[in-house]
């Protein structure tokens, strides 16, 4: 088993806090601490959650703070629950339904909005609530918090969340119409077993993970582990945002969030893109003034979860990048749910780590409004493949050139070089060149440059590109080349061409045709260093983090036959493809 799927199924399956308690200044305890465990809190349709209370020791109300959670309520004796029952506060940790000692069937994102208003409603009916309620948790706890928050009412005062699933279908499940795979069959799977299942799953080895992502066809994704799991299948069934998405997801209900919340996000987070707009859609469209004035985003040089230590993949950001969530999250908390003065409604709205400089810098708004948005145009004698080709990118047009040739094979996918993963891939920033030497990888790359360059906001590439197979996928990497050779990812895309004009009703391209694809290589902060050079990769699979099209036009999830795809990509005066990078002076 791989190190980073072992990782992987001990933050998910052993229910690791994404809140390290590492650093943690220390604080004198005010309360001795009782805790309540097994609590039952009824449902509307009569299932009991399990959950265990942490209360202070004295007589009063206090403030709440509620985390609801599938991987487990924590430990009774240390922890979040005793930190913060310890300052004055009842901690509630929840199993999420059908999980830990709660009771019903569990079911991915189907039942976390209602049975956490549920959950907030029994709160306010106890003696030692005062009416103030926040919300705590990362990743699927995040979704927890989100997915329940609009309406909640005016007692929901605050929320912080951590590396946060806010919409599974465009934040998880789906990006441009390719299924994120890795993540969502290995996640997927790993939630859905037994302990005794789960015990035969944790010793697979990595080339065991990568025989289970070849699976097809897609819909019965679950044979690879041995078990029928109807929401695997449901998620391949339901391709496109319908109704099955709309019923699991925040959505246009974002405006009726009326609590301030704190988010933290990472550049290689798998929610990377996302964080931002969902704080951008609670600040601009939210019912209550006072949530659109205080909605806060801090994002690092991460993949999902806090490195303590600076170091992220294959780099290491410095001691600067080590941060105490903890400590923001306490101060967070005081502010909003005790009306303690820690400034928090002074907080500016964005807090963003600019790599490749490694410093905090704080910003007003998301994207930045000074940005200078400059292509820079593919170039090329018609071998751009491979780190042996002749690719160039620069800012001038490119004139009349040939065009770029190579062939995608479904078969022998592009493999995942780091990124914005988690699950049967590597996170975070790693040295693309092994990816490079493929024949069917395409390299643009600028000459070395004589000043710094900062690029902080979202990416996206233009495409000029025509296909031999009936439908297909565009990849698109940005990349920084350091002056030893090495070349490090900063984001990422891929679009699905039959999703080239709507995410809700695909059409197959017709072979041949050549078509402008937009690829939205989502969101990142980086200072290209003097001597460094700038490079942009095009292909056509990432695998395993997104399933391989098989370049047919059978329906989605049905397919088992796979089309070696010619593919061609135009740069010249009328076809001009480009990267747009958002250039800050």
């Amino acid at each position: 088993m791989s190190k980073q799927v072992s990782r992987s199924v001990f933050l998910f399956i052993l229910g690791l806090v994404l809140i390290s308690p590492r650093g943690i200044r220390a604080t004198e305890k005010a309360y001795e601490i009782e805790v309540s465990t097994d609590v039952k809190v009824p449902m509307r349709d009569g299932t009991e959650l399990s959950a265990n209370i942490f209360l202070p020791e004295a007589e009063g109300k206090f403030p709440v703070i509620l985390m609801r959670s599938p991987y487990g309520k924590g430990d009774e004796k240390f922890g979040d629950g005793h930190f913060y029952a310890a300052r004055g506060y009842i901690f509630v940790s929840q199993d999420c339904r059908g999980k830990g000692a709660s009771q019903g069937q569990w079911e991915p994102f189907a039942n976390e909005g209602s049975d956490g208003r549920d959950t907030y409603q029994w709160i306010l009916k106890q003696p030692w609530c005062n009416g103030s309620i926040g919300t705590s948790g990362g990743s699927y706890v995040g979704f927890t918090q989100w997915i329940s928050a609009p309406n909640a009412g005016e007692n929901l005062k605050a929320m912080f969340t951590v590396v946060p699933l806010v919409d599974p279908y465009p934040d998880g499940v789906y990006t441009d119409g390719a299924l994120n795979l890795a993540l969502m069959m290995g996640w997927g799977s790993l939630t859905a077993l037994r302990p005794e299942e789960l015990a035969a799953l944790v010793g697979w080895r990595e080339q065991d993970w990568i025989r289970a992502y070849r699976t097809l066809p897609l819909c019965e994704w679950d044979r690879a582990i041995g078990r029928k799991v109807q929401y695997l299948r449901d998620w391949v069934a339901h391709p496109q945002y319908d109704d099955y998405w709309a019923q699991r997801g925040v959505g246009g209900r974002r405006q009726d969030i009326t609590a301030p919340i704190y988010a933290v996000g990472g550049w290689y987070d798998i929610f990377a893109k996302s964080v931002f707009d969902h704080i951008n859609a609670v600040g601009t469209t939210s019912r209550s003034p006072h949530a659109r004035k205080h909605q806060h985003l801090l994002m690092g040089p991460w993949a999902h979860g806090i490195s303590q230590n600076g170091k992220v993949g294959a780099l290491d950001f410095g001691k600067d990048s080590v941060i105490n969530v903890r400590d923001i999250q306490t101060k967070w908390f005081d502010h909003w749910l005790k009306g303690e003065n820690a400034g928090a409604d002074k907080w500016p709205p964005f807090r963003i780590f600019v790599m490749g400089r490694n410093q905090w810098r704080d910003e007003q708004e998301w994207p930045l409004k000074r940005t200078q948005y400059t292509p820079y145009y593919f170039h090329s004698s018609g071998s751009a493949n491979t780190l042996d080709g002749n690719g160039k990118l620069g800012t001038t047009k490119p004139g009349d050139e040939p065009a770029d040739k190579f062939v995608y094979d479904p078969n022998d996918p592009v493999p995942t070089l780091g990124g914005c993963n988690l699950m049967g891939c590597p996170a975070g920033p790693y040295d693309q060149t092994k990816a490079e030497t493929r024949n069917d990888v395409l390299i643009f790359t600028s000459d070395g440059l004589k000043t710094d360059l900062e690029v902080t906001g979202p990416i996206k590439v233009i495409l000029y590109a025509a296909s031999s197979a009936p439908d297909t996928d565009w990849t698109a990497k940005l990349v920084d080349v350091h002056p030893d050779g090495r070349a490090f990812n900063l984001c990422d895309g891929i679009l699905r061409a039959r999703y080239r004009d709507s995410g809700r009703k695909p059409t197959l391209i017709e072979p041949g045709k050549i078509y402008r694809y937009e690829v939205d290589l989502w969101v990142t902060s980086n200072v290209f260093l003097s001597g460094h050079k700038i490079r942009v990769e095009i292909s056509s699979s990432n695998f395993p983090r997104f399933d391989r099209n098989l370049n047919t036009d059978e329906p989605f999830g049905a397919g088992t036959k796979m089309v070696k795809a010619t593919q061609t990509i135009y740069h010249d005066k009328e076809r001009a493809s480009h990267i747009i990078l958002p250039v800050v002076p």
